[in-house]
């Protein structure tokens, strides 16, 4: 049986970075075959060069037996490869179907567009996935899990017999990754291969067949899914052991409140939503795709406008009209989609780091001390273990990884007593995570108020006091941390609009 893909020597280096050395994989017909390792082993580039996106230094790469040299993403797709980046590549203001077919669109005579049977096939790749969203729903209305679900069905759409999933369950909630699942599966048993790229552990043993561990730029080693334990991959990764077990968290201080919130509305996606955060907590939020729980931090944040409640924060009753003013009261949003909200991705390190305290850099005439702008960003990269070769290099060249730690060291240098972060750890691996814990443990026991937002339960439960649940745009319940589990966080997730009625409590 020949290989699907066989990728050996791949070599890669841009400014200042050798970023593949001598990489190898290869994948079979009919595997899932899950690519592991930290942001910024090489993991994306090594794809990246498979699908034709950049061009290898050195190396050889066969497809179905066949030598290529895929010289655009074009001609990678022609030969049956298809990618699902990390980093999402829709056109904003066509709708889902318009994205999935760009450049193929079903035509009538005379080259007129076939508007219905355009969205009819984007419906039967919709169906085939279990997912609900109407094919003419413009890009930019959707949340970021329905973006990179629409990101799947453009690769399917192609029909390739090798798929290469960058981080597909970032932004997806249980039973959306239970679907995926379904539709991987499906297409392994056609014959398919899957190159599943993921962060999340307890995903390889529900999909994986064999598992290739990268570090550093080069291929560390393969080995089975099934009989490798978890901690021995991780440890491949990092090149050391990882505890995995409970963090410990200091008491926070319950007499005092550092953010209220009270009878917060807006339309039906926040439904007189109220809850505190202390000084010294951690505060989780969970909740299924669509509960609200962005919608609650935009408001309070001012990226959104509320219809109705109040914020205070150290008792000081606020009117938010807009993000200016939240910062300007001590409040620091860092949003889920960093490459959008949170980065100017065509800018340096340094100036990313500085853009939200620029007055901190500032003389009276208004030229910028470069040198303790440098300075500053050095002292973050070094704290953060940000992976860059200067505080210069431009944040689009970074991994998704050290792009999010970046967004989280512009909102540490202005110092905000509450820190909003909308989930810290997306796209981000095992490794960095357990910094970013360590960080956001380190916020707290310094005063500061923490709201964490998160699709990872697993994640909510290790690193909050309490954790507040959401179901339809409602805070079905507060749970403290010694009394959460799985279960009864889901069963929270998952009330009807009659049972919130009945059940909501521990809001205060």
């Amino acid at each position: 049986m020949n290989d699907l893909v066989r990728m050996a020597g791949i070599e890669k280096r841009f400014p200042g970075v050798h970023a593949l050395n001598n990489a190898s994989f290869d994948l079979q017909p009919g595997e899932v075959h899950a690519l592991m390792g930290e942001n910024g082993a090489g993991k994306s580039t090594l794809m990246k060069i498979l699908s034709g996106v950049y061009a290898r230094d050195g190396g050889a790469i066969h497809v179905d037996g066949n030598a290529v040299d895929f010289h655009g993403p074009r001609a990678a797709q022609d030969a049956g490869v298809g990618i699902i980046h990390q980093e999402l590549s829709l056109m904003n203001d066509l709708t889902a179907a318009q994205n999935i077919f760009i450049g193929r669109e079903p035509r009538r005579s005379f080259g007129r567009l076939d508007e219905a049977a355009l969205n009819r096939q984007a419906a039967e790749i919709f169906s085939q996935m279990n997912l609900d969203l109407d094919t003419r729903t413009p890009v930019h209305q959707m949340t970021i899990a329905k973006q990179q679900m629409v990101e799947i069905a453009k690769a399917l759409s192609y029909r390739s017999h090798i798929l290469v999933m960058d981080e597909p369950t970032a932004a997806l909630n249980d039973a959306e990754i239970s679907d995926l699942f379904t539709i991987i599966r499906k297409l392994r048993s056609e014959g398919a291969g899957i190159i599943y790229i993921s962060h999340k552990m307890d995903e390889l043993k529900q999909i994986a067949d064999r598992v290739t561990i990268m570090r550093d730029g080069e291929t560390v080693g393969t080995v089975p899914a099934a009989d490798t334990p978890i901690a021995d991959i991780i440890k491949m990764m990092v090149g050391r052991s990882l505890n995995d077990g409970a963090l410990e968290l200091a008491e926070y201080d319950d007499t005092s409140v550092a953010l209220e919130v009270n009878g917060l509305s807006r339309g039906h996606e926040i439904r007189d939503v109220s809850f505190k955060v202390h000084k010294g907590e951690i505060l989780g939020f969970a909740g299924l795709m669509g509960a609200g729980r962005t919608e609650v931090a935009r408001a309070v944040f001012g990226a959104d406008p509320s219809d109705s409640g109040t914020v205070k924060v150290h008792g000081q009753k606020l009117d938010i009209k807009s993000p200016t003013d939240a910062v300007a009261a001590g409040i620091g949003y860092l949003s889920e989609d960093r490459k959008h909200f949170g980065l100017a991705t065509g800018m340096s390190v340094r100036a990313n780091i500085a853009m939200t305290n620029l007055k901190q850099f500032s003389s009276r005439l208004g030229t910028l001390d470069e040198s303790a702008m440098q300075a500053t960003a050095q002292e973050y990269i070094e704290r953060l273990g940000i992976r860059t070769p200067s505080d210069r290099q431009e944040v689009r060249l970074l991994s998704g990884g050290n792009q999010q730690k970046v967004v989280i060291a512009k909102w540490l240098l202005r110092d905000c007593d509450v820190l909003i972060f909308d989930e810290p750890t997306r796209g981000i691996d095992v490794g960095a995570k357990a910094e970013i814990y360590k960080l956001l443990i380190d916020l707290a026991e310094q005063g500061r108020a923490i709201i964490v937002i998160s699709s990872e339960l697993p994640e909510v439960l290790r690193i909050s006091h309490r954790i507040a649940v959401m179901c339809e745009g409602r805070l079905t319940g507060i749970l403290d941390r010694r009394d959460a589990t799985q279960e009864s966080i889901m069963k929270l997730a998952t009330q009807t609009m009659r049972e919130q009625s009945i059940t909501q409590t521990g809001a205060q």
